[in-house]
């Protein structure tokens, strides 16, 4: 008897998955297919050095590229009345001159949009930005984990937003002595073993210690790499950038991280209203996404040397579909590396007689088609 209800258990929950699963259906609300295009204001008032502010505008989720905001008039303006302007760099980017704006007063943005539309964010207080105390990493049964830790003596910051800059060298998988120029083969002139990988961070992280009795964050894990990444495969550099919020920035970022980073699953939470602090001048009720504060930040730089870490750790080059070295005979060399795509690497000799070349794919020896040759200033 026991075994018989078992299965009829099985076969009842088996059936309630699958009415379940019948009814989860795929929500596509409205405003992905909107034929409103709303500001988007991405950036915030430095007060020490230059402010940078990008313009877009939303688009239909099946939609490609993102519209900028181009041809717009961008202004700081201050409470005493004072504004300083942010010419546009390029195409929807508007860059201020380097400035020391005094935190003591409170400041606003204001646009004016090529259609003759005038956009304001709030006054909102200038806030000061701790130094970072430490950036460390640490090696994980799930990567390498990179930290950040600071402190506010005052205990006057309380709301924290991070962003980094990862910059790492790497090399191609075959390196190039030479190159066909012009119908002649020639020493190569330039590196093109040796690159600098570039990323920016995409995620948004958020720290608060509103409901701790100091004002200390201590280890926040920043970033996460697999051990095996390529970034890590000779040396790799990160730079944390270190923002402070009001209650009410931190408030908005975080309804944003919701509604960016945790949808899609059956118990996600579901997008919820994203009101910033810009507001249409004549219309309220437009919807205006983002908010623009008004701070100082920090910043501190980590190095990670490929000896510092363990030797066991084996790490990918991001080049293992290459395969190894083709010939091509000397009365071959006008018809294979006249085309671009196919690059020699060192002569091929019969004693001291020249034969031919050994070459490989651009792909598998340009490192410039995964980053830039040209080293960092701040690169040791």
């Amino acid at each position: 008897m026991m075994g018989f209800n078992s299965r009829v258990w099985k076969l009842l929950a088996g059936v309630l998955l699958l009415v379940l699963g019948g009814c989860v259906d795929k929500f596509e609300p409205d405003v992905l297919n909107s034929p409103q295009s709303y500001l988007v204001v991405d950036g915030f008032i430095n007060l020490n050095g230059p402010t940078t502010i990008r313009l877009s505008r939303t688009k239909n989720k099946a939609d490609a590229p993102v519209p900028v905001e181009a041809d717009a008039t961008v202004t700081i303006q201050d409470e005493a009345g004072a504004a300083y302007p942010l010419p546009e760099q390029e195409a929807g980017t508007y860059q201020s001159a380097a400035m020391s704006l005094n935190p003591a007063l409170r400041y606003r943005l204001r646009i004016r949009t090529a259609a003759g539309k005038e956009y304001a964010s709030d006054l909102v207080a200038a806030r000061q930005t701790p130094p970072i105390d430490k950036v460390t990493w640490a090696l994980t049964n799930r990567g390498l984990q990179v930290y950040v830790s600071t402190h506010d003596d005052a205990n006057a910051t309380r709301y924290y937003r991070w962003r980094y800059d990862e910059t790492w060298l790497f090399h191609s998988a075959y390196p190039s002595g030479v190159e066909y120029v012009d119908g002649v083969m020639q020493n190569r002139q330039e590196n093109i073993y040796y690159c600098w990988g570039n990323e920016s961070s995409t995620a948004i992280q958020l720290g608060s210690t509103s409901r701790l009795s100091q004002d200390v964050v201590k280890d926040f894990p920043l970033r996460l790499l697999e051990s095996t990444s390529v970034k890590l495969g000779i040396k790799y550099s990160i730079l944390v950038k270190q923002y402070a919020l009001t209650a009410e920035e931190f408030a908005y970022w975080e309804k944003l991280k919701k509604n960016t980073e945790s949808l899609g699953g059956l118990f996600d939470p579901q997008p919820t209203q994203l009101t910033g602090n810009v507001h249409n001048q004549a219309d309220a009720a437009e919807p205006v996404i983002g908010y623009v504060g008004a701070a100082t930040y920090t910043e501190k730089r980590l190095f990670i040397d490929r000896t510092e870490l363990e030797s066991i750790v084996r790490f990918q080059t991001g080049y293992e579909s290459c395969g190894k070295p083709d010939t091509v005979k000397l009365a071959d060399v006008a018809f294979y590396f006249s085309n671009p795509n196919l690059l020699p690497l060192e002569g091929l000799y019969a004693g001291r007689t020249l034969i031919g070349y050994t070459s490989s794919p651009g792909v598998c020896v340009d490192c410039r088609l995964r980053g830039t040759n040209v080293k960092p200033d701040f690169w040791p």
